[in-house]
């Protein structure tokens, strides 16, 4: 049985990017957090131009060119193991540059919402990425 998840998302467009299905997206977030256990949080995603992301990429990592996705976390990790009394945790915000990807977005917001709970792909020897590529199986056989 499917357990019962709260995940709050708030999804926009940001400056200048192109329309995308916010809803679904919002809802791979929601998977993401739910095969990884977090069952109430709430997760910001922005998808952005590549202006936009240049701008803030180069503000937060010194590096003035757009990448595909930007996370960042508030409550990170903690999330996993969020005692159940008082407010959802809040797990930070995802920007995400479809421009600047091959990726398709659902992937790029698995790929966010696993930074957010601090999964590392730079220094991990693969985890994180083995990792998305099961929930991206799993989010993809259900449909």
């Amino acid at each position: 049985m499917e357990r019962c998840t709260m995940i709050d998302v708030v999804a926009r467009l940001g400056d200048g990017a192109t329309a995308v299905r916010l809803e679904q997206l919002a809802e791979t977030a929601r998977f993401t957090c739910a095969h990884l256990g977090v069952e109430r949080a709430s997760v910001g995603l922005v998808i952005t131009s590549p202006a936009e992301m240049a701008q803030i990429n180069a503000q937060y990592r010194d590096m003035p060119e757009p990448t595909d996705v930007l996370s960042f976390p508030v409550d990170g990790p903690e999330a996993l193991d969020w005692p159940s009394g008082g407010p959802p945790p809040e797990l930070g915000d995802v920007l995400i540059c479809p421009e600047a990807s091959t990726d398709p977005l659902d992937v790029l917001v698995v790929h966010g919402v696993l930074h957010l709970l601090g999964y590392d792909h730079e220094v991990d020897d693969g985890e994180m990425l083995a990792l998305q590529a099961q929930i991206v199986a799993a989010r993809e056989a259900r449909g």
